[in-house]
């Protein structure tokens, strides 16, 4: 279990964070969003123990995290941080090593993890040689080579085609089948709505936003109307009390209330329409209240 209890961290005048806690359980997928410098990779830095909070504590199965939790621990940062002129074997071997993991073991992994990525013929090439993407997914392998019981990914995503999003995706799943704890930070929030069971949402370093997605969602009052009808009259619909917004999107409108009591008066318009083929009550996506929380946060 990795337990993080009323964390605080600044530089200097800055806060980075400010009494951050949240609980994940072994077989947990854990979200971090935020946007660019919230505070998200100096709570990753904290909890590798790479930097000590000024407040509050971290707790890695009941203890600190310490040197000795490293061989545990798997990490890839948002920068890339391969040495280059090395060959992808020879840059496994070297991490592997630093983290105690036999020259057998990391030969063994890295072939299986090569052959999933669909790069096993550069195996021999040197990393320079590899493309973006490629180098991407040799970071990947670099924090997965360890079998980590914890696993901290920021923005793993970065840079990937759906294609190869979709083979991360399903790497991550199995280490949560696995027991593993899996937390991230993505701007690819419809992944996150896929896989993950909780967040917290940072902002200037402040919890803005934490909790199950589905009871963020069930929280969250407002809904959307995926209207298709003839003869709809958007100004009929724009000047329903309680309506938001009114798009006009391809052969549909998308009609967005301020909550669920709405919904019945806007239907009352719709149904005077001629004739009314969608009337779908859409939950929003979890970008729309990631989008809304932020915003609304800068304003106060």
């Amino acid at each position: 279990m990795l337990e993080v209890k009323n964390v605080s961290m600044s530089y200097g005048e800055v806060n980075a964070v400010q009494d951050l806690s949240f609980t994940i359980q072994p077989g947990e997928i854990f979200g971090l969003l935020g946007t660019n410098g919230a505070g998200k990779t100096t709570t990753f830095r904290m909890i590798m123990g790479l930097i000590q909070p000024k407040k509050g504590s971290i707790s890695y199965f009941n203890h600190q995290v310490s040197y000795e939790d490293v061989n545990s621990i798997g990490y890839m940062i948002e920068e890339r941080s391969l040495l280059t002129k090395v060959t992808v074997k020879d840059l496994m071997m070297y991490l592997g090593q630093l983290k105690d993991v036999s020259k057998e073991d990391i030969e063994t992994r890295l072939d299986y993890w090569l052959e999933r990525f669909e790069i096993a013929a550069y195996k021999t090439k040197k990393v320079k040689e590899l493309s973006k993407g490629n180098q991407q997914k040799i970071q990947f392998i670099a924090a997965l080579i360890n079998n980590p019981k914890l696993l901290i990914l920021d923005e793993p995503f970065s840079g990937l085609d759906p294609i190869n999003t979709e083979l991360f995706v399903s790497a991550i799943r199995d280490f949560q089948t696995q027991g593993a704890m899996v937390i991230f930070s993505s701007h690819q929030l419809d992944h996150v709505e896929s896989f993950c069971e909780k967040i917290v949402v940072l902002e200037k370093g402040r919890v803005i936003l934490e909790g199950p997605i589905k009871k963020i969602k069930e929280a969250y009052q407002k809904l959307n109307i995926k209207i298709k009808a003839l003869d709809v009259d958007i100004h009929s619909i724009q000047s329903i009390k309680g309506v938001i917004q009114v798009e006009n999107q391809p052969n549909a409108l998308m009609v967005k209330v301020a909550s669920k009591d709405i919904v019945d008066d806007v239907f009352d318009y719709v149904k005077t329409c001629p004739s009314v083929m969608t009337f779908d009550v859409l939950e929003p996506p979890l970008s729309e209240i990631f989008i809304d929380k932020v915003k609304n946060y800068e304003k106060a």
